[in-house]
């Protein structure tokens, strides 16, 4: 048996159809005013409760042999960074110490490479160095931060957990969606006429979910893997979007520099007026300024990590966001 935290996310949810697909029982804990769109339909056992509530963790925990702790807070923007911190850090915390206890085999622990270094003009991975004070915004920080406190946890109390780093996935059941997400749905819908200069790591979330699976039985504890696909500028990207949907790709350039005055007056309001998440955000504009290129080189290597081709991810991502009403 298997507990899965955020199983009713993007990645979660992903991650508990190829434990399924495997006939294993999986388990996981959600919140109770969670949207369980994700797994409403899958055979699992759900328990209510809160990564923040550990008293629900270890009545989940009980019995498993293996957890995989996906949940997270993944936005560029929020009014409340402190509360960011709080699931991200003390929520994984609580998960890894009490699995611990527990005396489960192994934990996944889902980490991001928003918090490995990168080497322009090379790729990023595993290795390259990178400090604290290079996080942009809160949710890089926040992911940071729990990352070093995963490391402290396997040094001082033998935790058993291997760290996986997936880049940008994409693909069906992004129902929230997440910030790539809402990028292709406004690029489906022909809302982008005009795009910045800059790069990521695309991979299909089916790919990053099977990657959970194989660090779970091949990875060496201690160790962290990227999750990755294949490094595409941003120009690209959208104009596989546009082909999908027959709509000529924006051909409009715009500078950094043009954009960020905008991300400060949509931020300023959503402060003021307790909007959503802005779709320009300072630190997404910030962040842009790089090409966020990373290698799996390391997962292919030692766990038998293999990815689809970058545009297939692209066009069912589309398709899906098409077929559930997204696309306007």
């Amino acid at each position: 048996m298997y507990l899965v935290t955020g199983a009713t996310g993007f990645i979660g949810s992903a991650v508990v159809r190829r434990l399924l697909a495997r006939n294993q029982t999986v388990r996981v804990l959600s919140r109770p005013n969670s949207d369980h769109a994700n797994i409403r339909s899958l055979n699992v056992e759900i328990f209510e409760g809160d990564v923040l509530s550990p008293g629900s963790i270890r009545d989940a925990v009980k019995g498993c042999e293996g957890v995989f702790h996906v949940a997270a807070d993944y936005r560029l923007w929020t009014r409340y960074p402190s509360e960011m911190f709080k699931v991200n850090v003390e929520g994984t915390r609580n998960v890894i110490e009490i699995a611990t206890e527990a005396d489960v085999r192994r934990i996944v622990y889902t980490s991001s490479v928003a918090v490995l270094g990168n080497c322009e003009p090379g790729l990023g991975d595993e290795e390259t160095p990178v400090r604290y004070e290079e996080m942009i915004g809160p949710y890089k920080q926040s992911k940071f931060r729990a990352e070093e406190l995963v490391c402290q946890l396997i040094a001082d109390r033998g935790a058993p957990v291997v760290i996986v780093n997936p880049s940008t996935p994409i693909g069906p059941h992004d129902i929230k969606p997440t910030p790539t997400g809402r990028m292709i749905v406004e690029a489906a819908s022909g809302n982008m006429p005009a795009y910045v200069d800059t790069g990521l790591n695309i991979v299909h979330v089916d790919d990053v979910a099977e990657g959970h699976l194989l660090a779970f039985e091949k990875g060496t504890i201690g160790a962290r893997y990227v999750l990755g696909g294949h490094n595409m500028a941003l120009a690209q990207i959208l104009t596989i979007i546009s082909k999908k949907m027959g709509r000529r790709p924006p051909f409009i350039r715009v500078p950094h520099t043009a954009v960020m005055p905008i991300a400060y007056i949509v931020e300023g309001w959503a402060r003021l007026f307790g909007g959503r998440e802005p779709f320009v955000t300072v630190d997404g504009i910030r962040m842009a300024r790089k090409m966020m290129f990373f290698s799996s080189a390391k997962a292919e290597r030692d766990l038998g990590y293999t990815y689809r081709p970058a545009v297939k991810a692209i066009n069912e991502a589309v398709s899906w966001f098409h077929d559930n009403g997204y696309v306007t």
